[in-house]
């Protein structure tokens, strides 16, 4: 096994996009949301691409899926994040799509990991 797959792993390189169109999008904010919204939302896109790089080094699938959850969880709350600035016009609406986009993508992909870990679908 490679020491550190998730760096090959397609939802692991969205996660990345997803933190890096965040950070672009946070630093544009005026500075009385730069601290409470933006840094949440900063520390929800980083929690989807640190639960799947640590889920992929566990040794059990029970344990690896367990991490797939929480970056699961991390998508949602990301999106709501999202959500709540495009309702706040504190970004676009094409900045928004494409952050959804992006997230539906990483969200499939843990999708199928996790069918593949509990052998659903086989």
């Amino acid at each position: 096994m490679e020491q550190f797959r998730f760096k090959e792993w397609s939802v692991y390189k969205d996660s990345r996009d997803i933190l890096k169109l965040i950070f672009e999008i946070v630093h544009k904010f005026p500075k009385e949301f730069r601290f409470e919204i933006g840094s949440q939302l900063i520390r929800s896109s980083l929690s989807i691409s640190l639960n799947i790089a640590e889920g992929s080094g566990k040794s059990s699938d029970k344990e690896m899926n367990r991490f797939f959850e929480i970056a699961l969880g991390s998508v949602c709350e990301t999106l709501a994040g999202v959500d709540i600035l495009e309702y706040n016009n504190l970004i676009t609406e094409e900045e928004s799509k494409k952050i959804e986009n992006l997230l539906i993508s990483i969200s499939k992909q843990l999708g199928g990991f996790k069918k593949k870990l509990t052998g659903c679908g086989s």
